[in-house]
Order: structure tokens, then C-alpha cells, then sequence
């Protein structure tokens, strides 16, 4: 039996799609799900990390919370918020993958500003440019590719770990492959095959508009040599 050709076969079943928890259903809470995740890891990680890379420290801070952020077990702590007065459903799913999507915003906003050039500083302040005005004037604009590649990064990684959601009853894509192993390998091998083909073509959806988007406020210069993901400083620095 061709799993991936039975899952192909269920995704192009149109009832599959507009039934009531089909997969419509389900993509509208993983966006959902996702858009609030990435919300509140913006909210709180790029004002933080301009906030840090601005006055030019706290990179240890930076690299720590970063590192301990990532060595947290995902499922422990998608299992742990809902034992909380949060309780089950999609609240405590957002806050558990905002914690995961404040990293590369942190991390990639600090690069951005403690990487503007020194003598680009400088000549600002030479200008007569206040602290404010040199970082709405000079840094900011100067640290947009890395703050898009930031959200890049945590856009794809939130909507390839929402799928885990549905192990706290919070929706998403990931509901569709449950219920496939609650039907049974032989039975429902197709839909769990369908519904992971779904979230692996909506990373890469996701990847693809964030990439462009990227790619369009990246100064034409700068766009050579690049790497995606941008390194923390030095903590020193």
C-alpha cells in the first residue's frame, strides 16, 4: 500500500476539505494559532533586543535566554501551560510557541543594531542626531534585513511546531493526523500522510513569502553574502 499516494488521493477529496473539521477547518486555527504566537513573540522579543542592541549590551542576556529558549522540550511545555489556570485549548498553545518565537526575533533585532557601523554612528551623532533620532534615522532602517530575517525564522519554525497542538486539544493541522492514527494505520494511514503533507506545504508557503519579503527590504548591497539566520554578537560588544 502507497501511503503517499492515498494521502494525495484524500487531499484532493473536496469533502475533506469543507466538511465541518475538515481541513479548512483546521488551517484557519493553525493560522490563527500562529499569527498570535508570532504577535506576541514580536511584542516582546524586537523591542528587547533594539532595546538591548541600541545601548550596545546585554549580549550575554541575549545568548542566554536565546540558548535556554531552544533547550526547552516543546511538548513538555505545550503540556505543562495547560495544567495551569490557562487551562486546555488555544491560550495556553500561543504562549507556549510565543516562547519559542522570541529567540530569532531577540537575537537577530540585537545583531541588527550592534551591527550598523561604527563610523555610520558616528557621523550621525556628529550630525547632531539625539540617541532616539539615531535609532529611528539610522539604525532601524539600517537593521530591517535582519529584523525580517528574524521574523522569517520564527514564522516557519511556530507553524511547524502548532502542529503539536493538538495534543492540548488547540486545533490546528495536527488534528488531522491525530485522528488518523485514532482510525488506525491501515485505515486512516492516508489522512495522517494528508496531514502532514498540509503543514509541510504550508512551512513552505510560509517560508517562501517571508523569504521575499526579506529579500524585498534587504537594501540590493547587502543582499551578497548574507546568511539567513544572523549569529549573536559577542556578548561583550
Amino acid at each position: 500500500m502507497s501511503y503517499f499516494r492515498d494521502g494525495l488521493i484524500w487531499l484532493n477529496d473536496p469533502l475533506n476539505w469543507t466538511n465541518p473539521g475538515g481541513l479548512l477547518d483546521r488551517l484557519r486555527e493553525h493560522l490563527v494559532i500562529t499569527f498570535w504566537a508570532v504577535l506576541i513573540g514580536c511584542l516582546v522579543g524586537l523591542p528587547l533586543g533594539i532595546w538591548l542592541g541600541h545601548r550596545g549590551r546585554g549580549g550575554g542576556a541575549v545568548v542566554t535566554v536565546a540558548n535556554l529558549t531552544r533547550a526547552l522540550p516543546t511538548l513538555a511545555l505545550l503540556t505543562i501551560l495547560p495544567l495551569t489556570p490557562l487551562g486546555f485549548g488555544k491560550l495556553p498553545v500561543i504562549i507556549a510557541l510565543a516562547v519559542f518565537a522570541v529567540p530569532p526575533l531577540l537575537a537577530n533585532a540585537y545583531t541588527g543594531l550592534r551591527s550598523v557601523d561604527a563610523e555610520t554612528k558616528e557621523a550621525a551623532i556628529g550630525m547632531g542626531l539625539s540617541g532616539g533620532q539615531l535609532l529611528r534615522r539610522v539604525e532601524l532602517p539600517l537593521s530591517v534585513p535582519y529584523l525580517a530575517a528574524g521574523l522569517r525564522t520564527a514564522a516557519v519554525q511556530v507553524v511547524a511546531t502548532a502542529t503539536l497542538a493538538t495534543f492540548v486539544n488547540g486545533g490546528g493541522l495536527g488534528q488531522i493526523i491525530t485522528a488518523g492514527f485514532g482510525l488506525g494505520i491501515n485505515v486512516g494511514g492516508n489522512q495522517i500522510v494528508a496531514g502532514g503533507i498540509a503543514v509541510v506545504l504550508l512551512a513552505l508557503l510560509v517560508e517562501g513569502l517571508f523569504a521575499l519579503v526579506e529579500r524585498l527590504v534587504t537594501p540590493r548591497p547587502l543582499r551578497t553574502g548574507r546568511r539567513r539566520t544572523v549569529a549573536v554578537a559577542d556578548p561583550a560588544g
